[in-house]
């Protein structure tokens, strides 16, 4: 009996997973099925699913218009450049939180994190002005800064909370022993909460990637990420849907592709230190 209940729950569980995963990924599948549509089809009521005339002709159109690999290598450089600044930043600042803690460290933590509830409409102006003094608008420094500033509170949080997990004696042994603040984050710490660290990157790659309110206001022409790819298929005329839908298709397939192929390592980072 409580084996038939158990494998009854399992089932349910399973097809509820299913169910779930599927909705969530409709609305990519949409988007790519719609990307081979004749823009006629594309609006067409009852929406056709499966039963239209295949065409490539929006990829070709698309190609032709814009230059996808200037944005395609400017979304690499900018996504890439802020998580690895971001990295460089966090790291020290959540060993310094996890293993030397004041009495004001949660309370910092909590503040990063009230950072990332402020509407970034918000800050928008400011920042802007900023940038044009500077010289930063619409360069890819400057939105590397940006977007490291804007997902730190997510890196230092994450980082903190796998470094929490490593026994602390560790590193007073390795202090013992000899090492200096650099080799101990370096040789001892690092190498430890590479699992974390790991799903850290992919996360900030994948949040970085996907980044469009500051993309599409501090970027024009040179410095624009395909999130700008993407938006320069609407038009005064109204959207043509089967182009925007093919330009988004080319937009998401780099970090869909990064993504399926490296599920396991951010699944098992984001569990690390779960099961003890």
């Amino acid at each position: 009996m409580a084996r038939a209940v158990t494998r009854r729950r399992k089932t349910i569980n399973t097809a509820l997973a299913w169910g779930i995963g599927l909705l969530i990924f409709f609305p990519i599948l949409w988007t790519i099925l719609t990307s081979f549509k004749t823009e006629g089809d594309a609006i067409a009521y009852p929406p056709k699913f499966l039963f239209f005339d295949w065409t490539l002709e929006n990829y070709a159109i698309v190609q032709e218009r814009s230059d996808y690999m200037r944005y395609l290598w400017n979304s690499v450089i900018i996504a890439g450049g802020s998580t690895l600044l971001g990295i460089l930043v966090a790291i020290p600042a959540a060993w310094s939180m996890a293993f030397v803690p004041s009495k004001r460290t949660k309370d910092i933590l909590m503040w990063m994190l009230s950072t990332k509830m402020l509407p970034a409409v918000g800050v928008l102006y400011p920042i802007y002005l900023m940038f044009i003094q500077l010289g930063l608008l619409d360069t890819r420094i400057g939105l590397v800064i940006v977007l490291m500033l804007i997902n730190l509170p997510i890196i230092v949080w994450m980082l903190y909370t796998y470094f929490k997990e490593i026994p602390g004696e560790i590193l007073e042994a390795a202090r013992m022993d000899g090492a200096t603040l650099k080799s101990e984050i370096l040789y001892v710490l690092t190498p430890m909460a590479i699992p974390g660290i790991a799903s850290t990157i992919l996360l900030n790659i994948i949040l970085a990637w996907n980044e469009a309110f500051w993309t599409l206001n501090l970027t024009a022409a040179k410095a624009g990420p395909l999130t700008a790819f993407i938006a320069s298929y609407s038009s005064p005329e109204g959207l043509f849907y089967a182009k925007l839908s093919a330009a988004s298709t080319m937009a998401i397939a780099p970090i869909l592709i990064m993504g399926w192929f490296s599920q396991k390592q951010l699944v098992r980072g984001l569990t690390f230190g779960a099961v003890k």
